[in-house]
């Protein structure tokens, strides 16, 4: 089992700018496609954006698509999420998780049961 921990949440105004990162400890998460989903108050935990286990392919929900951008440190077990161009609407809490098969990549990556570890989350919260 990996543990996962989220930081760099926090109030930003709108059309701001904030970097989520997500550190993996326990085991490896090298092999692992990564993911972000959201929670805001009264919603499903919905898909915010993936990244297969060797980082060349990410995925996007169309809400983000052109603002946000997944990115990958293997060698830290470090998972981003750059959030530009901030919007009231996409303040929630922001959970990374873990892909429970290894090497998985493409659309699956997108889809929540595919995931079994994750992290506590990290409010964000965008005033307009």
């Amino acid at each position: 089992q990996v543990q996962l921990v989220e930081s760099g949440g926090g109030l930003v105004q709108a059309g701001g700018s904030l970097r989520l990162s997500c550190a993996a400890s326990g085991r490896t998460v090298s092999s692992y496609a990564m993911g972000w989903f959201r929670q805001a108050p009264g919603k499903e935990r919905e898909f915010v954006a993936s990244i297969n286990w060797s980082g060349r392919s990410t995925y996007y929900a169309d809400s983000v698509k052109g603002r946000f951008t997944i990115s990958r440190e293997s060698a830290k077990q470090t998972v981003y999420l750059q959030m530009n161009s901030l919007k009231p609407e996409d303040t929630a809490v922001y959970y990374c998780a873990a892909a429970k098969t290894p090497f998985i990549g493409g659309i699956i990556t997108t889809l929540r049961p595919n995931y079994d570890d994750w992290g506590q989350g990290t409010q964000v919260t965008v005033s307009s």
